[in-house]
C-alpha cells in the first residue's frame, strides 16, 4: 500500500521539479534585448490612443462563460446518447436529473437576464 503512494509522491515530486526546472533553465539559457521594433505597435499599424484602452464590459465574459458551462454541460450527455440502450433504470434517472439541472440552469440564467444583449 506505501508503495502506491510512494509513485505517487514521485510523481507530484517531478512534475514540480519540471515546472521550476524549464522557466528557470529558458531565463537563464535565454538573452532577450528589447529593441524599437519588438516594443512597438505592430497590431493595427498605429500608436494606441487613450480611448482606445478602455476595458471591455464584464457581459462579454460572463457570455463566454455561460457558453462554456452549457456547452460542456451538453458534451456531458453524449455518454449518455451513446450508452443508452443498455442503461439501467438508475442510468436513466441519473440524466434525467442531470438533464434537468441543466434546463433549470439555463432557466434561471435567462429569467436573471444574464443571456440579454442590450
Amino acid at each position: 500500500m506505501a508503495y502506491v503512494y510512494f509513485i505517487l509522491f514521485l510523481f507530484f515530486f517531478f512534475a514540480l521539479v519540471i515546472v521550476v526546472l524549464i522557466p528557470l533553465i529558458s531565463s537563464l539559457g535565454v538573452y532577450q534585448q528589447n529593441y524599437q521594433e519588438k516594443i512597438s505597435q505592430y497590431e493595427c499599424g498605429f500608436e494606441a490612443s487613450e480611448k482606445d484602452l478602455i476595458q471591455f464590459e464584464v457581459r462579454y465574459y460572463l457570455i463566454g462563460i455561460l457558453f462554456l458551462l452549457f456547452d460542456l454541460e451538453i458534451a456531458f450527455l453524449l455518454p449518455y446518447l451513446i450508452v443508452f440502450s443498455y442503461l439501467t433504470i438508475f442510468g436513466v434517472v441519473s440524466m434525467v436529473i442531470f438533464f434537468f439541472f441543466l434546463v433549470l440552469g439555463f432557466y434561471y440564467e435567462w429569467v436573471m437576464g444574464g443571456l440579454e444583449w442590450d
